[in-house]
């Protein structure tokens, strides 16, 4: 491979890497100044955690040799000996690495469900349990060779040429994660005095910087795999990915201006991530204006979403449920309507949005269950949540010993 798509390989690493500080800077600026170290390191600790595994095994499992299989074996190739001796060291393990970044925000993002009352130690252990059983399979059924990497094949044949759409992951970050975050903020219960407006973020301008932090590296997320590809629709990834994300950020305010009265920052954040969410799995396969279309709505509908925990009872910290698991279902199954030559309403009949909506689907329900058997096995014997003196008085002392902010006078 030329020097220069190996190079932008790993520019594109880098940029995905940052993205899981992004999301620790995003989801530490939500949180109550108490409880801001907590929520940040179990996105570090998901980085550190979700590696080793991944370089242990991870990556052995996310590649399949049939259709059948429900992960690649674990100990074909533990902690990648083999890969790198082999003949293709450089660029194999430069994708290795490249997969390992998808992995670790993933992880990361569920996080932002169980803010201010969660166990670190206990977190971590969730973290490593589900990237074995649920990211690292549904990896492998997404772009690994899996069912439905090949479930157009399977339903409609060959010819058809219809294949689940999902460039960057869609369903197997976003849907996973959102799922699996819906899961363990029901495992995990609200948080003490939980009701709307009760607790406001305590650093907003934290909260912007990780959101552009987060836009800034979901180039590398988005186009990264085109290094793979030839570099060939970079072009159009980039583009979709600027407008999309854009567009989301005009939706969300314009929900918001109408519903309370007012325009925020905070608002224009959560759209940016929103549209950030939708433009995933669609970013290579849709023109730029339906791009923006799709931005538009998705921020609407997540402004929308993010009441629902309110009407429904469930306390999704920081909105990974509103964001990313209805997110990534706008993007996927927007596809169906809006891909560009197999859409229903672009020159295709109902084929491309049925395998989208069933791999939504799948991915939903597998990760919602998982998760809530992993947290649920873990609260009831070493304990997930922290006692409730505990979270009223932040966590970060509790926890970690530390505190964010050190206001003394000295």
């Amino acid at each position: 491979m030329d020097t220069g798509s190996i190079a932008w390989g790993i520019t594109a690493t880098a940029l995905v890497l940052l993205m899981t500080p992004g999301v620790a800077f995003f989801y530490g600026g939500l949180v109550k100044a108490k409880s801001v170290i907590s929520m940040m390191m179990m996105s570090f600790g998901a980085l550190g955690l979700i590696t080793v595994l991944w370089i242990l095994y991870g990556f052995n499992m996310s590649a399949v040799a049939s259709p059948t299989d429900f992960a690649g074996n674990p100990f074909a190739d533990f902690g990648l000996t083999a890969l790198a001796q082999g003949e293709d060291a450089n660029t194999n393990l430069l994708g290795a690495t490249y997969g390992a970044t998808f992995a670790i925000i993933t992880i990361a993002l569920i996080s932002g469900a169980i803010a201010d009352r969660a166990k670190f130690g206990s977190w971590m252990l969730f973290a490593g349990i589900f990237a074995t059983i649920g990211y690292f399979p549904i990896a492998a059924w997404v772009w690994g060779g899996g069912w439905i990497m090949n479930l157009g094949t399977t339903l409609f044949g060959e010819e058809s040429g219809i294949a689940v759409i999902d460039y960057a992951g869609g369903t197997a970050v976003h849907i996973n994660a959102g799922a699996a975050a819906l899961a363990l903020a029901l495992v995990l219960g609200k948080r003490v005095g939980f009701q709307k407006g009760i607790q406001k973020p305590h650093n907003v301008p934290l909260t912007l910087l990780g959101a552009s932090i987060l836009w800034f590296g979901w180039f590398g997320f988005n186009a990264g795999a085109e290094w793979l590809n030839g570099l060939a629709n970079t072009g159009l990834i980039v583009i979709n990915t600027l407008g999309a994300t854009a567009a989301a950020i005009i939706g969300w305010l314009i929900i918001e201006k109408l519903k309370d009265g007012k325009a925020t920052s905070v608002g224009a954040a959560s759209g940016a991530v929103a549209g950030l969410v939708a433009i995933t799995p669609a970013c290579a396969n849709l023109t730029p204006g339906w791009a923006l279309l799709l931005g538009v709505v998705t921020g609407a509908v997540c402004a929308l979403a993010v009441e629902l925990k309110f009407k429904l009872g469930f306390d999704d910290s920081l909105d990974v449920v509103g964001i990313h698991l209805v997110g990534g279902l706008v993007g996927t199954v927007y596809l169906g309507f809006f891909a560009t030559g197999t859409g229903l309403f672009l020159g295709g009949g109902f084929e491309q949005l049925a395998v989208q909506v069933i791999a939504a689907a799948a991915v939903l329900v597998y990760a919602f269950l998982v998760a809530g058997i992993i947290g649920f096995a873990i609260q009831k014997t070493l304990g997930f949540r922290v006692r409730n003196e505990d979270e009223i008085a932040g966590v970060d002392t509790s926890v970690h010993g530390e505190e964010g902010y050190a206001l003394e006078v000295v």
